[in-house]
Formats: structure tokens, C-alpha cells, sequence
């Protein structure tokens, strides 16, 4: 008798307890293969150009709000850009369009020439189209080669992971113009 009282509350104390955690009315289980995550993960590698114009009267680059003036000549620490910029398969910018990076970056330290980027990569082409790899991470612009993490996607990236390695191409100093080339590894479902 005493069993049965024993396991009796405890099957009640556990059944209230799942029940709250359920009953907030905005949380509840789901099954991965209802989400098409019971496929094999695939590794993908993926190489744009991407072009930063941010002079002319087509630039795909528009800075938002200016730095801060005491920053201006050394850092341009809080310059926000917001970007629309092309992804092509060769770093010409002629080259074959594949899609586009719609995304902001912003300038966040005040001692080296640091951004922050924000970014995702809209894809126009092949089973990829509408799809999105959604990148955020810091760039030190200087560096050779900069490392960002893949933080997701949309589409044929949904629970995306990976990272991007970011290699400037071309750059001018004198109109701010960049060419990168980015080199993606991303899981994906």
C-alpha cells in the first residue's frame, strides 16, 4: 500500500510538473522530423566575391550614421553601414552574380579598425535560390584573414553552423571600395 501511495505521487508530481512546463502557452515539444531534421548533415563550401561600393551613384553601401568626431580619424569607431552588396563567382564585378549580402556593419572599436558584421547571404541561383547564410561576427580589418561564425540561414540552411574565412581581394584606399572573397563551410540539412 505504501509502494502504490509512493508511486502514485510521484507519478503525480511528475505529470503536474510536465504539465506546468508545458502550460505557459508559448513553449512546447516538437519532433526534428517535422522539421526535415531527420536527414544526413551535409557540409557545404561555398566561394563569393563580395563587393563593398560605397562611392559613386551606384554604391551598394550606405553609411548610416557617421563616427563619432574625436574617433573620425583614427578608427571611425560608431560608423554604421548598412549594405546591399552583389556576390559573384569571380572577384570582377562583372562576374556572375549568385546573390547578395543584405546586411549592416559597424565599426566598434575605438583603439583599431573593427567591425562588426552582420550579414546575410542571399542566394539566387540552383537549389540554393531564396536560401540565406546568416553570418555575425568581428572583422579586424587589417588582419590577413579573418574567421566569422555562421550563426544560421533560412530556406536549405534552417539550423545552419559554420564559418566564413574573409580574405580582402581589392581594396582602395582612396574611394573605400573592397572586394573580399569568402570562403563559407557551413552544415547544413
Amino acid at each position: 500500500m505504501a509502494t502504490q501511495l509512493l508511486l502514485t505521487l510521484f507519478l503525480l508530481s511528475f505529470t503536474l510538473t510536465t504539465i506546468k512546463a508545458e502550460d505557459t502557452g508559448f513553449v512546447g515539444t516538437v519532433d526534428p522530423k517535422s522539421l526535415g531534421l531527420n536527414k544526413k548533415q551535409t557540409l557545404s563550401h561555398f566561394r563569393f566575391y563580395w563587393h563593398d561600393i560605397i562611392s559613386g551613384s551606384n554604391a551598394t553601401a550606405v553609411q548610416i550614421i557617421e563616427p563619432l568626431p574625436k574617433y573620425n580619424t583614427t578608427t571611425s569607431f560608431g560608423s554604421v553601414t548598412v549594405t546591399d552588396n552583389a556576390l559573384t563567382l569571380g572577384p570582377e564585378l562583372s562576374s556572375k552574380v549568385v546573390g547578395r549580402s543584405e546586411g549592416i556593419y559597424a565599426l566598434t572599436s575605438q583603439s583599431q579598425v573593427t567591425l562588426l558584421m552582420v550579414m546575410n547571404f542571399a542566394l539566387s541561383e540552383g537549389k540554393y535560390n531564396g536560401s540565406a547564410i546568416t553570418i555575425v561576427g568581428r572583422n579586424v580589418a587589417y588582419e590577413e584573414a579573418k574567421e566569422l561564425p555562421v550563426i544560421g540561414g533560412s530556406g536549405v540552411f534552417k539550423f545552419a553552423t559554420g564559418y566564413a574565412k574573409a580574405k580582402t581581394y581589392y581594396f582602395d584606399p582612396k574611394t573605400g571600395d573592397a572586394t573580399t572573397e569568402y570562403n563559407i563551410y557551413v552544415f547544413h540539412y
